[in-house]
């Protein structure tokens, strides 16, 4: 595990996903890297405070990184986000040029990596980043266990 400071790039995207649980949003975190180690981005998920479905953390995180880069793309970068994205991010991701995918909880049911549509497999997609899953999985799938228990 990759650390900034005293807190690994897993961290801080958990510590993310505690914030947007804290806000009422399902607890997603996000963080972006670029080749030298630096954090570039960092959100949580925000669908309900942006009356935005496409308000995912992954997606946030890139708007941030392109935003801040000047550019479409972020050849080079790392995203370490604490769940399995959906379809939607990870043609986000591929769209970007993200160099790594780095993911905490699978998503049986909407992830679109390894579960489902498995995205960066299909013929249509332009880039797949390298994938690493499993990160820190019990304690993110925990945050997202918690949250909907509460819910119910």
């Amino acid at each position: 595990m990759t650390f900034v400071g005293n807190k690994s790039y897993m961290e801080l995207a958990l510590l993310q996903a505690e914030e947007a649980g804290a806000r009422g949003e399902v607890p997603v975190g996000a963080v972006i890297i670029d080749g030298q180690g630096q954090v570039v981005a960092q959100a949580g998920n925000a669908t309900l405070a942006a009356h935005d479905p496409t308000g995912h953390a992954e997606i946030l995180a890139i708007r941030q990184a392109c935003l801040a880069l000047g550019s479409q793309r972020l050849v080079g970068h790392d995203l370490y986000v604490t769940l399995e994205p959906c379809a939607m991010c990870a043609a986000a991701i591929s769209f970007a040029r993200i160099r790594r995918l780095y993911f905490g909880a699978f998503d049986v049911k909407g992830g679109a990596v390894e579960s489902g549509v498995q995205f960066f497999e299909q013929a249509s997609c332009h880039h797949a980043p390298e994938v690493y899953s499993g990160i820190d999985e019990v304690r993110s799938a925990a945050l997202l266990k918690e949250f909907f228990k509460m819910r119910r």
